[in-house]
């Protein structure tokens, strides 16, 4: 018996055990919308942006590793959501986005709200596809889900014209799907893997290089396995913070732009760098002929074309992190690494990690305080200082997931991804490090948070300014801070060169804008107030932001200017 495109479409949901979807209505998708009224298999989440809408999937699908769903309407509904696709994207977070679309008639007529968002997304989805059949909606549907979570995950956009959700046709979703031209490797070639161990086991200076696929492939168990047996020292990306627990000894911190000056360092003297899962960006690398120049490199990645893009590596060897890491277990060797271990703390105590704490409240405290007041949950952050400081001194172990905008360092990603994750985990707490700008992007998802009954902790450091951008002026630019300074009017001077006495307040008041959603806000000025907040937030039952007075004139240390080799970093103001 035939049914209807929004049958199937709900069936195919249930079918892959999806619970949750994250939905804004609109003209093209309300038949959707009307056949998931009928299910109690399925929960509805209702934000109050598109934008907010996808970064909440995101945090849903990174917190738990299953796919993130969406569903928006057509025309503006859908062009909202692109951000979320081009940061899901680069951080390879799996999501399936539905889109509704004008019937087919009416495409390429410049109807209402009709745009081509298949083509506007080609380049920043793993799949897309308007569906143009009603018979091929069920194998379009299988399809959308496994591309976007096998292989290295990735967002799917799937445009569903009106008429195609009210026609009628098959009503069987299939319970497997091949696909031509689409086979996710699933073997690790083991002369490869051989060839860079032998490279391995011969280093004086050997060194693990982790990215964010330790973390996607859950190899952190099976990596800190190979790491003890070894005893090599192990750097990571921001997105492969947490790949081993920051406070074992053989972890040295992040590498890169902001990264440890022992981390950097020790990247630019091994003289065997094992990379896995990272794709080596230009915020890892900095000048790409000094990366490493001492090095061989082996890298191993899920995604053929991440290897050799950027750099050129000795040992190429595709396959899922966690696959090749249980292989090499098999062989692994301790190693002489005694001396090695030891240049390596030598550099870390020439230049350790540190902010004066003579000047008051310092971000490192408030970290610091974070990693005392929660054994476990999920730290998420948006993206400027406030980000670097996190990745540098939050502790993460097996109970603490980190996550983060990396490739793409989307302002306004970190508050409704925590509420994604937080309607996700809501036996976790969630902490939510933002910063006075980005917190400002997405404020909106305040009401979502609360209707939802998701309730988190917002760490939200207030400097005044757009901090990282501020920084970069204040050390290149000549302090002259255009563009940067949230608290500046028009009746300011033109060459204002930071704060003073005459400032104009501040607005919003984080306080009372919490207050009016229904949320808690408290203010911190000192060092000794830090602790008594965090502890007043967990005992709320409704998301708390917490706004930290912090100096403005306090930047992120070690920085590289973009460009530059990553061993010259710049390590004081």
């Amino acid at each position: 018996m035939d049914i209807t495109g929004r049958k199937l479409f709900v069936k195919a949901l249930i079918e892959e055990g999806v619970n949750t979807v994250f939905a804004y209505p609109g003209g093209m998708v309300t038949d959707i919308l009307d056949e998931l009224y009928k299910t109690d298999a399925i929960d509805l989440v209702l934000p109050r942006h598109e934008q907010g809408l996808i970064h909440e999937a995101e945090g849903y699908a990174k917190s738990t590793g299953n796919v993130g769903v969406c569903i928006v309407t057509s025309g503006p509904g859908a062009t909202n959501i692109i951000t979320g696709l081009a940061d899901a994207h680069y951080d390879s977070i799996p999501l399936v986005c539905f889109t509704g679309q004008v019937p087919l008639g009416l495409i390429g007529n410049d109807a209402f709200q009709e745009v081509d968002i298949v083509g506007m997304t080609r380049s920043i989805t793993k799949y897309g596809v308007t569906v143009r059949d009603r018979k091929d909606l069920g194998r379009i549907l299988k399809m959308a889900f496994h591309i976007a979570k096998t292989g290295r995950p990735g967002p799917v956009l799937i445009d569903i014209p009106k008429d195609i959700q009210t026609s009628s046709g098959p009503a069987e979703y299939p319970k497997s799907v091949s696909i031509r031209g689409y086979k996710p490797n699933e073997t690790v070639h083991i002369g490869q893997l051989k060839k860079g161990y032998k490279l391995l086991k011969g280093a004086k200076r050997p060194l693990f290089l982790l990215g964010g696929g330790i973390n996607i492939s859950h190899a952190n168990e099976s990596m800190l396995a190979l790491a003890e047996r070894t005893q090599i020292p192990v750097v990571t990306t921001i997105m492969g913070k947490g790949a081993v627990p920051t406070n074992h000894p053989l972890y040295i911190g992040n590498s890169g732009m902001h990264g440890k000056y022992a981390a950097n360092i020790a990247v630019s003297q091994c003289d065997v760098l094992f990379s896995i899962g990272t794709r080596f960006n230009d915020r890892i690398t900095g000048d790409l002929n000094e990366f490493a120049p001492k090095a061989k490199i082996i890298h191993v990645d899920v995604d053929t074309a991440s290897i050799s893009r950027n750099v050129v590596v000795d040992v190429p060897i595709v396959a899922d992190a966690n696959l090749a890491i249980e292989k090499l277990l098999e062989w692994a060797e301790p190693q002489k690494t005694e001396k090695w271990l030891a240049q390596i703390r030598e550099w870390d105590k020439e230049n350790p990690l540190e902010m004066r704490r003579d000047r008051g409240m310092t971000p490192q405290m408030i970290m610091e305080q974070i990693n005392e007041g929660f054994e476990e949950g999920i730290i998420l952050t948006d993206v400027g200082q406030h980000q670097m400081w996190a990745a540098q001194y939050i502790e993460l172990n097996e109970k603490k997931q980190f996550i983060t905008s990396g490739g793409l360092g989307t302002m306004g990603f970190g508050f409704p991804a925590a509420i994604g994750a937080k309607i996700a985990n809501p036996e976790k707490p969630v902490i939510c490090i933002s910063g006075d700008g980005g917190m400002q992007m997405n404020i909106q998802e305040m009401a979502t948070s609360i209707v939802q009954n998701a309730p988190v902790i917002v760490c939200l450091l207030n400097n005044y300014y757009l901090g990282m951008v501020r920084q970069m002026q204040q050390l290149w630019y000549g302090k002259r801070y255009e563009a940067t300074c949230l608290r500046r009017r028009k009746e300011c001077p033109g060459d204002c060169k930071g704060p003073g006495e005459n400032c104009p307040p501040y607005v919003p008041d984080f306080v009372k804008l919490a207050e009016s959603y229904g949320a808690k806000g408290i203010r911190v000025f000192r060092e000794e107030e830090i602790a008594p907040a965090l502890a007043q937030a967990k005992q709320n039952n409704v998301t708390t932001i917490i706004e930290f007075m912090i100096a403005t004139e306090d930047i992120v240390l070690p920085m590289v200017k973009g460009g530059n080799p990553m061993s010259e970093m710049i390590l004081s103001k």
